[in-house]
């Protein structure tokens, strides 16, 4: 690699994690601990007994021996596992506003990379297309969420579809315990529509049952909806496909939107149906208030 472009890979990944760092140190590494619970209680050490103590909690053999109550004292088994699944095909590239949507995945990722290893949980990535790409097994620290903010910005995929189905199962295999899957994707793929609905939807009810799943729905306005500009040809970035549209058309514009719109309709219901907690972003707009609205949203349904 040249040396200018290594310095220029630092310094991009450089800034991401100052303006991810700062989110997570005002607001979200607390509202991250409370949201996302460990696997269970251990037990620490007994006490005595104090007014307002739950009685269950009382340790009877302690009691009994020294000849006044004891309580048992537990702390949470807090590591957790979190997984990003993100979604590096080609659609990901496209970008109409200030940052394509590969951009701002890598953002989200660091925003909770950032926020586990707050909380000492570890950080594993899937890159995927229609394929798994490349797989980092989690682990804790600050060089290594570097590092997957790094591969979420420059690899380069061999493919340039998109198949989120086979990423959750490639997730369910290499997971052993119940994890965190953050499933980042446009949620953009070729061919039949109703096909790849009804895979994803096999593979979100499994994935779900595992494990804790939230999906990251990244869009771009451009995708839903065409400007007026006259005769426009459009590449579809993962077949390669060309398409003449005349966006002067009212109804060629209406039409587009339309079955883009009824897309993220179908998505929402798989979602909902499935119960997998879901959150829209948009490369037009900053994703700090919906995230921090989506963290307080999940922590009054937890409460």
């Amino acid at each position: 690699m040249r040396t200018d472009l290594a310095k220029e890979i630092l310094k991009k990944v450089r800034r991401i994690e100052i303006r991810t760092n700062r989110l997570v140190n005002d607001s979200l590494a607390g509202q991250y601990h409370s949201i996302f619970r460990g696997r269970g209680m251990d037990f620490d050490e007994v006490r005595e007994y104090q007014p307002g103590d739950e009685v269950r909690t009382i340790d009877w053999n302690v009691t009994a021996r020294i000849g006044h109550p004891f309580v048992k004292k537990f702390r949470e088994e807090r590591e957790l596992t979190i997984l990003l699944l993100v979604d590096v095909s080609a659609s990901e590239n496209f970008g109409s506003a200030a940052q394509s949507k590969r951009e701002l995945a890598a953002e989200l990722a660091s925003v909770l990379a950032f926020s586990a290893i707050r909380n000492s949980d570890k950080v594993g990535l899937v890159l995927f297309t229609d394929q798994v790409e490349q797989y980092i097994p989690p682990k804790k620290g600050r060089q290594h969420v570097l590092r997957v903010i790094r591969e979420i910005l420059y690899f380069r995929p061999l493919r340039r579809e998109t198949n989120v189905a086979q990423a959750l199962d490639f997730a369910n295999r290499v997971l052993l315990h119940r994890a965190i899957v953050f499933l980042i994707s446009d949620f953009e793929a070729p061919g039949d529509q109703q096909q790849a609905l009804t895979a994803l939807r096999r593979a979100l009810q499994l994935t779900n049952r595992r494990h804790d799943l939230v999906a990251l729905h990244i869009q771009d306005r451009r995708e839903t909806e065409l400007p007026n500009i006259g005769w426009l040809t459009v590449e579809d970035a993962e077949t390669g496909e060309l398409m003449e549209l005349n966006t002067g058309d009212e109804k060629v514009r209406s039409r587009f939107q339309q079955t883009a719109e009824a897309h993220g309709r179908n998505l929402q219901q798989a979602w909902k149906s499935e119960a997998v907690d879901f959150l829209e972003l948009d490369t037009a707009k900053s994703y700090v208030p919906p995230l921090m609205q989506f963290f307080k949203n999940r922590e009054r349904r937890r409460r």
